[in-house]
């Protein structure tokens, strides 16, 4: 849907001109005969995203999934505004603003990005970002080893998503960083505190996920302070959007704060591309990977924008260099800054809020269909586990015959939850979407009980 800009005044003041009073006038020679007099099947005062579903109800020929899958990746909606003035030409041919006397747009952008995240996550500085939520990771990883002059071993709970973890170990295998796991309680699908406790104290930091892969919340706090304890850093890998209703990293003592940024103003996109983001102390800027952009003044006393903070291979001996990344999402980056600046604090926080009550309901829902449960208890935000009374696998591919993307299974990446599923709700998902999954994963599991195993199949 393409944003239109004008607003009631631009509308009368284009009316003046015409000399006319109404946008009708402009039609007064179609005949009356011929002028629909109604317009049945529309219906009044819908919202922006709404008025998207409803088309997308009405020209749904092809079919269409119902998404209740997140897992790092979220889908929020997007206003038309975020990618119509991200793909301005201006924007969306832009290259790294190196001539800062020919990037002043750019350059402004992109400090507001930062100035933006940094307040988002209770942090004194962010770069202009990374590739993704998961390099974004690793680089916090190299970055606190360097930091910690001393210790080459982090901690990496197993509440971290799947994928981070593959990341993380694959991109510091070659620099002699061991990664030492950190075990979850099976009860609440939270860090375990008394094992972390039990770790010697000489590693150099520890990733707190918040929320966690399982969309549980941790407790920050607790975590933050015995890294602390034992003089480690504490690294907050956090979801962008939860921030507005949880505490942000700088309020429970992380040094670096990361994550993916896909929730800003990204769409899905099959699996990208999307951008992370990285935010820290003050005083861990020097080895802060990317790239920071500041403000200064010219000669005359106005504001200017330049790249500031540049620690990478082509600009700083390689010995020197914090990391060898050489460009940013910086059409992505566009879109979140543009994204964060319509919504606001305010209305990222609703987005949030509203996330968590759908999920609260789609939980609800689904755990009262009888052998279906819920696997952790505790705080969650827009995410949660649930484990199945028939095959998971089979499951989900019964719940895509009838046009529902049903979650993830979680039995590959930890075999001990057997038969569960990760389900999310955003604040896309309607009263009736979350009943047509439930109503359908009713008949799927009641048939299952009934039939031998391979009727799920194509059901």
């Amino acid at each position: 849907m393409p944003f239109i800009p004008h607003t009631r005044d631009d509308i009368a003041a284009m009316l003046k001109e015409c000399n006319v009073a109404r946008i009708d006038d402009l039609f007064d020679e179609i005949p009356v005969s011929l002028r629909a007099q109604d317009t049945p099947g529309i219906p009044e005062g819908l919202t922006e995203m709404e008025v998207g579903r409803l088309m997308q109800d009405r020209a749904d020929t092809d079919g269409r999934f119902i998404n209740f899958i997140g897992a790092g990746a979220y889908e929020h909606h997007i206003p038309a505004a975020v990618w119509q003035i991200a793909t301005r030409g201006e924007f969306y041919t832009s290259y790294t603003p190196y001539q800062a006397e020919a990037s002043q747009g750019t350059l402004q952008l992109l400090y507001e990005f930062q100035t933006m995240m940094a307040e988002l996550m209770a942090m004194e500085v962010a770069n202009a970002s990374l590739y993704d939520g998961a390099s974004a990771l690793a680089e916090a990883v190299l970055m606190a080893v360097r930091l910690s002059k001393g210790s080459r071993r982090v901690l990496l709970p197993a509440t971290v998503h799947p994928r981070y973890r593959d990341a993380v170990r694959t991109i510091v295998r070659a620099q002699a960083i061991e990664i030492v796991d950190v075990p979850y309680v099976s009860g609440t699908g939270l860090v375990d505190q008394h094992a972390l406790s039990s770790y010697r104290d000489d590693f150099a930091a520890l990733v707190v996920p918040q929320p966690n892969f399982f969309g549980m919340i941790e407790d920050a706090h607790t975590l933050a302070g015995l890294a602390r304890s034992k003089g480690a850093l504490v690294i907050g890998l956090v979801n962008p959007v939860a921030m507005t209703v949880l505490a942000p990293p700088g309020e429970w003592g992380a040094d670096i704060a990361v994550g993916e940024g896909q929730p800003l103003g990204s769409p899905l996109s099959s699996g990208g591309p999307y951008f992370g983001f990285l935010c820290c102390k003050k005083a861990h800027v020097r080895q802060m990977p990317g790239r920071v952009i500041g403000r200064t003044v010219d000669l005359d006393g106005r504001s200017g924008y330049t790249l500031t903070l540049q620690a990478r291979e082509q600009h700083i001996r390689r010995s020197k260099a914090t990391s060898n990344i050489c460009t940013n999402q910086g059409l992505l980056v566009t879109a979140a800054a543009v994204h964060l600046s319509l919504l606001g604090a305010e209305g990222l926080a609703r987005v949030a809020r509203a996330c968590h009550a759908n999920t609260r309901m789609l939980l609800e829902m689904l755990g009262a269909i009888k052998g279906v449960d819920r696997v952790f208890s505790g705080p969650f935000f827009h995410e949660g586990v649930l484990r199945l009374p028939v095959p998971a696998e089979e499951a989900l591919r019964a719940l895509v015959a009838h046009g529902i993307i049903g979650g993830l299974p979680l039995g590959p990446d930890y075999p001990e939850l057997g038969e569960s599923i990760l389900v999310c709700a955003t604040e896309t998902r309607t009263a009736a979407d979350i009943t047509q999954y439930g109503e359908n994963l009713e008949r799927i599991v009641s048939r299952r009980r009934l039939d031998p195993p391979c009727a799920v199949r194509g059901s």
